[in-house]
């Protein structure tokens, strides 16, 4: 399991969200209609600092990551996140990881 942000994410985040240098994006799993990685569940963002980060990375003086509880929902995948500029909004790409401990 791991986490990728692309610089050019990072700066919507700064723009769209206005969290700062030094500041906290927690990524998680919530109850969607759209669905993502896991069907009636999709990827939601919280300014928060963590309390159990287990997956973490920094992009642009940002903290990413994902609480121990959370972990279930990339159970066996990689996310990286980028910037869309045709839709000027974020994606996430989900990779399946084949190895084991990732």
């Amino acid at each position: 399991m791991s986490i990728d942000i692309s610089k050019e994410a990072a700066s919507w985040f700064k723009r769209e969200v206005g969290v700062t240098d030094g500041g906290y994006i927690r990524l998680f799993p919530r109850y969607s209609s759209g669905g993502g990685l896991h069907p009636g569940f999709s990827l939601g963002i919280a300014i928060e600092p963590p309390a159990r980060p287990r997956i973490e990375t920094t992009q642009e003086g940002i903290v990413f990551y994902i609480e121990e509880q959370d972990l279930w929902y990339m159970e066996g995948y990689g996310l990286s996140v980028v910037y869309s500029e045709a839709e000027d909004d974020i994606e996430y790409k989900y990779e399946a990881k084949t190895t084991a401990g990732d």
